[in-house]
């Protein structure tokens, strides 16, 4: 069975966040543990996340929020060569590092990801009210991943504030690529 790496954004993923609920219920899920979670790194957060998929030789699927998004972004373009450790990702409303909500101090070490497609499937699901990323800004940027976009309608940034502790849907897409990347990890039967 593939790994499920949680891959929180900035300020993690709380209590009540949908990320740590998946987790909770499900504690061979593993989480990516950036040493600081409110004053960001590219360096220094693309390095913990490389390290965690790289800690396992099973297939994994990324699970991402946010930060987190750009985060896997940044690491397929620094780290290519290692692409084939993942099967599948998550991606969930990601941020655009130009919107005013983005430019925070904390977070100025992100510039813009790299908009080259992903080397493994994807889904992007996006909202028609993130205060972090317009609608279309997301479908663009799903388009330019090579990801399968998804509209979860008025869901602001997916998150506790927008109402997402438990959210269900979300972890229906999850199950998904899960049995997708099972399916096609499998290995053959001998003859």
């Amino acid at each position: 069975m593939s790994r499920v790496l949680i891959v929180p954004g900035w300020n993690g993923s709380g209590p009540d966040h949908w990320q740590s609920d998946w987790q909770l219920r499900h504690p061979e899920y593993q989480r990516v543990e950036q040493r600081d979670w409110h004053n960001v790194d590219l360096q220094e957060w693309v390095s913990v996340l490389h390290n965690a998929i790289v800690a396992s030789e099973e297939g994994t699927i990324l699970v991402a929020h946010s930060l987190g998004c750009a985060t896997i972004a940044w690491w397929t373009n620094l780290f290519p060569e290692y692409a084939g450790l993942v099967s599948a990702a998550l991606l969930v409303a990601p941020n655009d590092p130009e919107r005013p909500l983005e430019r925070l101090e904390p977070l100025r070490s992100f510039p813009p990801p790299p908009r080259t497609a992903l080397p493994f499937a994807s889904v992007l699901v996006g909202s028609e009210n993130d205060p972090c990323m317009a609608l279309a800004d997301a479908a663009s940027l799903a388009d330019d991943w090579d990801s399968y976009f998804i509209n979860a309608g008025a869901a602001g940034h997916i998150n506790p504030v927008s109402g997402f502790g438990p959210w269900p849907r979300g972890e229906r897409l999850l199950d998904q690529l899960v049995h997708w990347s099972d399916a096609r990890h499998r290995p053959e039967r001998a003859a």
